[in-house]
């Protein structure tokens, strides 16, 4: 019904008649302001609603389709906030979008342990011999810690192709992607426990986040 309701809505907003709803109206506002592009939005919504099942990923392509249709659609829009129009900025955008969609799924992993799912795609499991069950027992032989630096490396790759990208990237398309540093972050955390997803040090806070921010803000880079 929830997602229903965002179908019905945005329909709504682009005929310039948004419900009397303060988020809704928000949007509005924004559409208007900026010009943004009906299909990320409601692929970013039909995605969601296909996701609603519960279900583990087939496989990585799969996860990456998911990462695609929402987090790289939302870094479409963002783009088109701030006036960027530029195909480099669209494929830096698609591979950190599938980068967040992967370290996301990852993050999240213990916690969805503790409620005995899991939802890391399962080609990588099988390809290791991993067992859903080994994962919820929080088993932490090399297998299982081959399939997290498998889903991990993938995830690396897409920063590495999207930073390929970063000399033909407008300046001001930058702000959109400074979020790659707490992908790096995570990514670099998780190889320094050598791929163990339930190390408790990659449930901590990174104090110097913040100025890791403001120093590739400063230095134009992301």
């Amino acid at each position: 019904m929830r997602m229903q309701f965002w179908k019905n809505t945005v329909e709504d907003i682009y005929c310039d008649n948004p419900p009397q709803q303060p988020v809704a109206i928000e949007l509005w506002k924004a559409i208007k302001r900026h010009n943004l592009t009906k299909r990320w939005l409601m692929k970013i919504i039909d995605e969601r609603e296909k996701n609603l099942d519960d279900k583990a990923y087939r496989n990585i392509q799969e996860l990456e389709t998911y990462a695609e249709n929402t987090q790289s659609s939302l870094l479409y829009l963002t783009l088109e906030i701030l006036g960027v129009k530029d195909l480099h900025a669209d494929h830096a955008a698609s591979h950190i979008g599938k980068a967040q969609g992967i370290v996301t799924c990852l993050r999240a992993a213990p916690y969805h342990g503790s409620r005995r799912k899991v939802f890391l795609p399962m080609d990588i499991f099988m390809l290791h011999g991993v067992s859903q069950e080994d994962f919820l027992r929080k088993n932490q032989d090399k297998n299982v810690r081959d399939v997290i630096y498998d889903i991990a490396s993938q995830a690396h790759l897409h920063l590495k192709h999207a930073r390929s990208f970063q000399k033909s990237v407008p300046v001001k398309a930058f702000p959109a992607f400074l979020h790659t540093v707490a992908l790096e972050d995570y990514l670099k955390k998780i190889q320094q426990v050598d791929f163990d997803i339930f190390h408790p040090t990659l449930q901590q806070k990174n104090t110097l986040l913040p100025l890791s921010l403001y120093i590739q803000s400063w230095r134009k880079r992301y």
